[in-house]
């Protein structure tokens, strides 16, 4: 079978096909316990509302420079589902996947035939190519939730979240209390449990002190600064501390090379991960620096060079548009700006575009194709409701409207593409581009 067999095949194994989204550990610990998997590393799993994709980029890229073979398992992908299971920042090739693929089918059948979806038979096949690997250290990001994510099936040496904000409120709860409880159910007894958001939500304060978890959360054991910028030098530079018992000790550092400002968040928590394992995986400061420098992911603000400026953001929650509607208003100015969007109709797209009223003068709409995906008509109907003002266009296709996008800007304009994967996978299609760093 071939990896498009594959990847068809893990569409049907489960009713909800790909687009399924059916929580529970269940499932992938009765396969797991057939392949005989077990934690054989360090392992590091990654959660959060936003700001995942970029922890585990910063990890990776620091512990590859250090001279380990790291793993990491991500999703979703933008163009090729290779993306999701990496070595070394560089995507397994199919011939891999593959042979991952065939063992976990066989010990699904052995295990009765249960109907795993197409996420929790994935999570199973990169586990087998990085044991098949031997790797020195695993970076898991939890795809939804945390408590019940297929992620969670492997015990984690440290276990991280970014941020909790609402999103996927239909699985996670209603609100901030009990999405955080869902989320912190990665933490792990006496393990260290970090965390980055600035106010977590106290069910997640909560269910850390009733396990014994290492809680160490940022602005308390951990954080940054930014130097006052009297000297030039200092505009280029910030600072990670971390507290040790009553030392608190500093590093002074460039800036990450991920856009924005929420990104010195994102690089402080790959930092105090790293301090957390130190003694199992210890890294040094020479790779550190060059590791948060040269860090690049596609989506994440990234911005394409040329003339008009592209910039591409998978951004599809309030909180992340509103963290990309501050980085727009850092760029300087541009006489028009084109939006390329598509979303999926289970986002609060309401909220999520509220952050850029007023701040769009074309909005070039798509069609996202699935289950999930909004019609670019529906779209339309919630920019007008909004009043997010600008001018309207619809498109069947994200391609379609970032091919739109490119032929109406001038080289004085800019064309932001966001609202999700899909979207930036049909703008990279139409810049010619791959997704793993944007060549």
């Amino acid at each position: 079978m071939t990896k498009t067999d594959w990847l068809a095949h893990l569409e049907g194994l489960h009713p909800k096909g790909q687009a399924g989204i059916e929580l529970g550990l269940d499932r992938i610990l009765r396969v797991k316990q057939v392949l005989g998997q077990h934690e054989f590393c360090p392992v590091i799993t990654v959660g959060g509302t936003n700001g995942k994709g970029s922890t585990c980029a910063y990890l990776e890229n620091i512990i590859d420079r250090a001279g380990y073979q790291v793993a990491c398992y991500s999703s979703p992908h933008i163009l090729s589902y290779n993306e999701r299971v990496r070595l070394n920042g560089r995507p397994v090739a199919d011939e891999a996947l593959c042979a991952a693929f065939e063992r976990v089918e066989a010990a699904r059948q052995q295990a009765g035939g249960v109907a795993l979806t197409y996420f929790e038979f994935g999570t199973l096949a990169a586990w087998e190519v990085f044991a098949a690997a031997g790797v020195d250290a695993i970076i898991l990001e939890v795809g939804l939730g945390g408590r019940l994510d297929a992620v969670n099936a492997y015990e984690p040496s440290v276990s991280v979240l970014t941020t909790i904000a609402l999103d996927h409120m239909d699985w996670l709860g209603p609100d901030r209390e009990s999405i955080g409880f869902e989320k912190a159910g990665i933490f792990r007894a006496g393990k260290p449990a970090l965390c980055a958001d600035p106010q977590p939500p106290q069910s997640l304060l909560d269910h850390a002190e009733n396990i014994g978890a290492d809680l160490r959360l940022i602005g308390r054991d951990f954080g940054f600064e930014r130097p006052a910028a009297e000297a030039a030098e200092n505009r280029l530079q910030w600072r990670w501390w971390c507290r040790q018992g009553a030392t608190i000790h500093k590093r002074t550092l460039a800036y990450p090379g991920l856009r924005g400002p929420a990104q010195l968040f994102n690089a402080t928590l790959a930092l105090a991960v790293l301090d957390a394992i130190a003694g199992q995986l210890p890294v040094t400061m020479q790779a550190i620096r060059p590791g948060l420098i040269e860090t690049e992911l596609s989506g994440r603000f990234q911005v394409v060079p040329g003339k008009p400026a592209i910039v591409l953001d998978v951004g599809h929650n309030p909180q992340a548009i509103k963290v990309l509607a501050d980085n727009l208003s850092n760029m300087g100015f541009f006489d028009r700006t084109h939006a390329v969007l598509g979303m999926l109709a289970d986002k609060d797209i309401a909220a999520s575009l509220q952050p850029l009223r007023g701040r769009v003068d074309h909005w070039h709409l798509a069609t996202l194709g699935g289950p999930r995906g909004a019609t670019a008509a529906h779209l339309a109907d919630l920019i007008t409701a909004g009043a997010l003002g600008g001018e309207i266009h619809c498109y069947e296709s994200a391609l379609q409207a970032m091919q739109a996008a490119r032929s109406q800007a001038a080289e004085s304009d800019r064309i932001l593409a966001f609202g999700s994967f899909y979207t930036v996978a049909g703008a990279l299609e139409a810049l010619g581009r791959s997704a793993i760093n944007g060549r």
